[in-house]
């Protein structure tokens, strides 16, 4: 799977630092690591609707105080949107009815986040949770390996529920590099049986602190064997972090990216990138 195209679908007017995305219905349900807020697009009408996750929202959350929204995933009447767990304050997930784009429930995560990080041997300061998958009775979870020690970790967790009733399992990957320096998982979202993820090589050592982005790649994983199909490099120069399924054929598949520029400018590219399947 070596041929590709990527081009701007659109750009969005008041969203920044884009962390993950959903598209349903010419909708995009679009989360920012540094907002309060959950962005909904149509994309035909070019109309933008926030709504609040968090009480006294902000665009702009200053970085010691921000959710730190990394994540989003979607089943049935539900969207799910975690927090990195890379500090104290980022251990919330928060579950929105699709339908109202209402606040179901607001879920602490510190226990599981413990318990993810001592089952998968990731220290509390390479802990950074950047992707979910839920298919209703798995989550597909998704450490990004840009501490220290390098630990990209899809975590397989059932249960009842996340927060005290839950069983773990663990794969770890070593990602290529892009221009010397370990790529690291940014999302994944589950089409059929396989995990389709992106990864960006960051030249940092810290989850809190960003550096210079080196580019962007995708890649596959089976879900039956948990091992990769193939990895492609997409980008020399984007930091790509929302992934979502835009359309299918025999012979390609369409994904749509959200980029993190790392600043506080409130526009937002959407990428579309077509994958040939042979």
């Amino acid at each position: 799977m070596e041929k590709f195209t990527l081009e701007i679908l659109c750009q969005i007017i008041g969203i920044g630092s884009a962390s993950g995305l959903i598209y349903q219905d010419q909708s995009l349900y679009i989360i920012g690591d540094n907002s309060g807020f959950l962005y909904e697009y149509q994309i035909d009408l070019r109309d933008l609707k926030r709504h609040p996750l968090l009480e006294n929202p902000k665009e702009n959350t200053p970085k010691k105080e921000k959710a730190d929204f990394e994540a989003i995933t979607q089943f049935q009447d539900s969207l799910f949107v975690f927090g990195s767990g890379s500090t104290d304050k980022r251990n919330k997930m928060i579950q929105v009815n699709a339908k109202s784009k209402k606040v179901v429930a607001t879920n602490d995560l510190t226990d599981l986040y413990t318990v993810m990080q001592n089952f998968g041997g990731v220290n509390p300061e390479d802990f950074n949770i950047e992707g979910a998958i839920y298919d209703g009775e798995n989550w597909y979870i998704l450490n990004r390996g840009n501490g220290i020690s390098n630990k990209n970790v899809l975590f397989t967790i059932a249960g009842k529920n996340l927060t005290n009733n839950f069983q773990i399992l663990s794969n770890t990957y070593k990602l290529p590099k892009i221009k010397g320096v370990r790529s690291s998982f940014t999302d994944a979202i589950l089409v059929d049986n396989t995990i389709y993820f992106l990864a960006t090589a960051e030249d940092t050592q810290s989850t809190y602190d960003d550096g210079e982005v080196l580019g962007s790649l995708i890649g596959s994983i089976d879900l039956k064997t948990m091992k990769i199909n193939f990895t492609q490099k997409i980008s020399s120069n984007h930091k790509f972090e929302g992934l979502t399924l835009y359309a299918e054929s025999p012979e390609k598949i369409t994904f749509l990216l959200c980029e993190d520029n790392d600043t506080e400018v409130l526009e937002t590219n959407i990428y579309k990138l077509t994958l040939n399947k042979n």
